[in-house]
């Protein structure tokens, strides 16, 4: 009985170094994204481009689809209750507050946040990363920082594309494929949207992206002993995104809501 008390007491600090990491990794970005030297700018630029691509460009065949089913389902289902419920102000609490900033984190989630962690892994494990400092090249600069702004102005900009398809896209498909009555629904989209509706949702995007890409990065770096550790950690650190999206997810609507 003895034991379980310490092996939570072990588990309770391991994770709170870990959540300290985490910080610790944020404020050394912080500190390089404000202070940029000259020499090597056209590289991370490159870099830069190549993680915006792959991360929203090569996302928006999978995106759009999502955003569409989700736009024309939630105004198909609360037209219906039209007469409950402004059904512009439900539409821009739930798109743009709320399922979008969220969704566009889970795909992110899936498709960067794991390909990051198994990225960083590797190059842990197989010493490429002390190679790089040996070669007097800065792994943060050219490697992390990089992927920050990347990952995170994708989700910036995948976020603004799903509002957008799941609003007037849906709008659309309901409007051809079905009889329901909306009325002037861009019309009430345009009086309910207000500038506090889209600060949340940019403030959410960014802090997502942050959140995912710090915590990809500091698991990535944390392997360094065997590859057949490399699985378990990127599915460690795909749940540890999802969770941390979850919780300022909930900080943010409260402070907004309230």
């Amino acid at each position: 009985m003895n034991q379980i008390p310490g092996y939570i007491g072990r588990r309770a600090i391991d994770s709170v170094n870990h959540i300290i990491n985490i910080f610790a990794f944020n404020y050394r970005l912080s500190i390089l994204f404000f202070n940029r030297p000259l020499e090597g700018r056209a590289l991370v630029r490159r870099i830069i481009l190549e993680q915006i691509y792959f991360t929203a460009f090569q996302a928006l065949a999978l995106i759009i689809p999502i955003a569409l089913i989700m736009g024309s389902t939630l105004i198909i289902q609360f037209t219906r209750v039209s007469g409950q419920y402004d059904l512009g102000k439900v539409m821009i609490v739930l798109i743009v507050r709320e399922f979008g900033p969220v969704i566009t984190a889970i795909l992110v989630i899936l498709r960067s946040a794991t390909a990051v962690t198994t990225e960083i892994s590797y190059m842990n494990v197989l010493h490429e990363i002390d190679a790089i400092e040996m070669a007097g090249i800065d792994p943060m600069r050219f490697i992390c920082l990089p992927r920050l702004i990347g990952i995170t102005t994708a989700i910036l900009c995948l976020f603004i594309v799903f509002d957008l398809v799941s609003i007037i896209g849906g709008y659309a498909i309901v409007w051809i494929l079905t009889y329901v009555k909306m009325g002037n629904f861009l019309g009430q989209i345009g009086n309910a949207i207000t500038a506090t509706d889209i600060a949340v949702g940019i403030i959410k995007a960014l802090c997502f992206g942050v959140t995912i890409t710090v915590t990809c990065l500091t698991n990535g770096f944390s392997l360094k002993k065997q590859i057949t550790d490399i699985p378990s950690g990127t599915s460690k650190a795909a749940v540890e995104c999802f969770f941390y999206c979850l919780v300022i997810n909930v900080i943010i609507s409260i402070l907004f809501y309230l």
